[in-house]
């Protein structure tokens, strides 16, 4: 099992180091590497944006950080944890803890209201019910959907059921959020919207987001910028 503080042996300047990640998917027809030899450090505390084409690698990337894939070769070091050693009851508290996740779908459960969807993670994570739900409410507010909070999400917008995904993936109070494309099934209003929500509830909890988006607009909003292109990452600046 996971050690209870999943942030022993941190380091203290970088929340994310990968060091000569590669990735390869194997058919009976072809060999096809999407990422090369990628290094790459993410700042703690910091608003990380991955930019490229679609195709580029990008979602891969977040996953293998995430834990929902696995590299070919090399390493991601998360907060001292290597991701591809951890046992699948660590992988589970790690994305259920120490994640949160924000998705280009909003992934809600459609039988349960949008202060419902916010409060179960936490619930199921074994946060005491009053407790869970205070932060569940706290978080609808912080979204700007207070009144909405017995709204199916049928009974709601595209933007607001991203808004309600947004106050999801914090409500564990994750160390590190990972956004993929959150804005992509949006138009430029609500996009917009959410870019800046997102941001800044990032900045007002203390938390580290890696981002990734074929945006510029949005991703202008980050203070790391990495660009992701056949295969390989620069940083800008660098």
């Amino acid at each position: 099992m996971m050690t209870e503080n999943i942030l022993d042996g941190r380091n203290t300047d970088s929340i994310v180091r990968i060091r000569g990640l590669e990735k390869t998917y194997i058919t009976s027809s072809e060999k096809l590497t999407i990422l090369k030899n990628l290094d790459m450090d993410v700042p703690r505390g910091s608003k990380c944006v991955i930019v490229g084409q679609s195709g580029s690698g990008k979602s891969t990337l977040l996953n293998i950080v995430g834990g929902l894939d696995f590299a070919t070769a090399g390493t991601v070091d998360v907060d001292g944890k290597i991701v591809s050693s951890m046992s699948e009851d660590d992988l589970t508290s790690y994305r259920q803890k120490f994640l949160g996740l924000v998705f280009q779908f909003h992934y809600l459960l459609k039988d349960f209201t949008a202060l419902e969807n916010i409060f179960l993670p936490a619930y199921m994570a074994g946060v005491p019910k009053k407790e869970a739900m205070d932060r569940a409410k706290s978080l609808l507010s912080d979204v700007g959907l207070e009144n909405r909070a017995k709204h199916l999400p049928s009974q709601l917008s595209g933007g607001e059921r991203q808004r309600v995904a947004v106050a999801r993936c914090l409500v564990n109070s994750p160390e590190l959020i990972l956004a993929d494309e959150p804005t992509g099934n949006l138009d430029p209003a609500n996009a917009s919207l959410i870019g800046e929500l997102l941001f800044t509830l990032v900045d007002s909890h203390k938390k580290t987001l890696i981002l990734v988006t074929h945006d510029m607009s949005l991703a202008s909003q980050g203070d790391v910028r990495f660009f992701l292109k056949d295969g390989s990452i620069s940083r800008e600046g660098q």
